[in-house]
C-alpha cells in the first residue's frame, strides 16, 4: 500500500465545481508536486487528505489510516501548510511556535529558533501585525521544527520572495534526505521541477497527467537552435530532412528536434557549415504545462 492512497476521491459542489475521481499514490520518501490554475481542486483535495472534508466518495488513507474516519491520529503523522494562514488568538509569533510543538509533542523549540534565522523571521512579532510574508515564514517554521513525517503543504511558498523561496527549497530537500514525505501543490513550475520526484496535474477537478519529473530533467528528445552565416548554408541545411520545430528564414535560424540517439550525425553534418549559434533549447517543466493548458492561458 502506497505511503499516502488517495482512492477514486470525488467532492460535487454542482455545476462542475469540486474534484472528481481523483486517484494517487504517493510513496514514503517521496516529495510528490501538484499543480493546476486556480480553481482546479487543489485546495480541495487537500483539505480532503487533512480530514476537513468529508468525501462524497472514495477516501484518503495515510499510513493505513482514514483521513476522515481517523483524522487525529493521522495529524500525529503530518504537518500541514495551508493556502490561506489565520493564526488563532493575539500572541507573538515565538509563543504560537511554541505551542504547535507542544500540542503535536513532536519537535522541539531550538530547530524553530534555527529555522527563523535561516528564514529572517522575527518571531517576536504579534501574529496579527504580520506581513503576509512573515506568516508564510512562520507556517512554514511550525511545519519544519515539529519534525512530521509527512509534510502536507497548500502553495507553501506564496509571498515569499526569490531568496527565500531558496531556503525553502533547501529545507525541503533536508527533510527528503532525512526520508519525509511530502505532498505540496505550487502555482511556481520552477521549484516544483527542482524538487519533486512526481507531479500531478488537475484540470476541471480531473487529473490529465502524472509527470514523473526524470522525463523533464533527463529528456531525450532535445531542441536545438542554430544560426547559420550565410543564407546558402541555411538553404542547403534546410534540404538535409531534419524534424524542425521552428524555421526563422529572416535570422538564417532553425530550431532542430532531434533525439540523443542522432546527436552524433548532427553534430557530423555541422562539420560542413558556417554556424554562428548553436544552443541547446531546454525543455522546461513549464514549457509542459504551457502547452497543456494552452486554452485557459
Amino acid at each position: 500500500m502506497a505511503y499516502i492512497d488517495i482512492n477514486h476521491l470525488t467532492k460535487d459542489y454542482g455545476k462542475g465545481h469540486g474534484i472528481f475521481d481523483i486517484s494517487l499514490e504517493i510513496e514514503k520518501g517521496e516529495i510528490y508536486g501538484f499543480v493546476g490554475i486556480n480553481g482546479a481542486g487543489k485546495t480541495t483535495t487537500i483539505r480532503h487528505m487533512m480530514g476537513f472534508l468529508k468525501p462524497d466518495e472514495g477516501s484518503v488513507t495515510i499510513n493505513g489510516l482514514d483521513a476522515t474516519k481517523s483524522s487525529a491520529e493521522v495529524k500525529r503523522y503530518v504537518s500541514y501548510i495551508p493556502g490561506e494562514i489565520n493564526f488563532p488568538g493575539n500572541t507573538s509569533g515565538e509563543e504560537f511556535l511554541k505551542e504547535q510543538i507542544y500540542l503535536s509533542g513532536r519537535g522541539s523549540w531550538e530547530r524553530a529558533q534555527e529555522l527563523s534565522d535561516l528564514l529572517q523571521l522575527d518571531a517576536t512579532a504579534n501574529v496579527r501585525a504580520m506581513s503576509k510574508g512573515m506568516k508564510q515564514k512562520t507556517a512554514i517554521v511550525s511545519a519544519f521544527a515539529s519534525d512530521a513525517d509527512i509534510l502536507i503543504m497548500d502553495e507553501p511558498t506564496t509571498g515569499l520572495d526569490p531568496l527565500m523561496r531558496d531556503v525553502f527549497l533547501d529545507l525541503l530537500k533536508e527533510e527528503k534526505q532525512k526520508g519525509k514525505t511530502a505532498f505540496m501543490s505550487s502555482h511556481i513550475f520552477q521549484e516544483v521541477e527542482e524538487v519533486c520526484d512526481r507531479v500531478a496535474v488537475i484540470r476541471d477537478g480531473k487529473i490529465i497527467d502524472i509527470i514523473d519529473m526524470k522525463t523533464i530533467r533527463y529528456n531525450k528528445n532535445k531542441i536545438y537552435r542554430m544560426e547559420f552565416k550565410t543564407p546558402e548554408d541555411f538553404e542547403r541545411f534546410l534540404g538535409l530532412g531534419y524534424e524542425l520545430s521552428q524555421v526563422k528564414k529572416d535570422d538564417l535560424q532553425v530550431f532542430v528536434q532531434i533525439n540523443d540517439k542522432e546527436i552524433n550525425r548532427l553534430i557530423l553534418d555541422l562539420k560542413a557549415f558556417d554556424l554562428v549559434y548553436f544552443k541547446e533549447m531546454k525543455v522546461t517543466f513549464e514549457d509542459y504545462i504551457i502547452k497543456a493548458f494552452k486554452e485557459e492561458i
